[in-house]
């Protein structure tokens, strides 16, 4: 059985033993998360979520994926040039279990995503 989870603006493809790469999570090495977000599981397909419906999983590591370089040169009479560099931070998580129902009682800490948490910390310490 597989499950499409949403997470960090994207659409995953997965299944138990599963190992993928997400956006940055606001989570630990060795911590236990839970996806809610559920579009599709086994047969059963979402509008747009499934309820009740949750992906578990283990997290990892947090990692950065490899470095990508931009070159933006202006042409003609200027002489500009400039070299950017990104490493996106990314979460590497293990999925445990799938689970078609019973997601409200699971006591498994929701995924959420690093900046969420930061600007959630912001506007609660205020």
């Amino acid at each position: 059985m597989f499950a499409v989870l949403k997470t960090g603006g994207k659409q995953y493809r997965v299944q138990a033993g599963d190992v993928v790469r997400v956006e940055k999570l606001n989570a630990e090495a060795g911590d236990k998360i839970q996806f809610n977000e559920v579009l599709m599981i086994g047969s059963t397909v979402g509008a747009p979520l499934v309820a009740g419906a949750a992906v578990q999983a283990e997290v990892i590591d947090n990692i950065k994926a490899d470095k990508v370089i931009t070159y933006v040169k202006r042409r003609r009479k200027h002489s500009s040039q400039r070299t950017r560099g990104h490493r996106q931070q990314l979460t590497l998580v293990r999925i445990t279990e799938l689970l078609e129902k019973g997601a409200e009682k699971s006591d498994v800490k929701v995924a959420v995503g690093a900046r969420l948490a930061r600007r959630h910390d912001a506007v609660t310490a205020n």
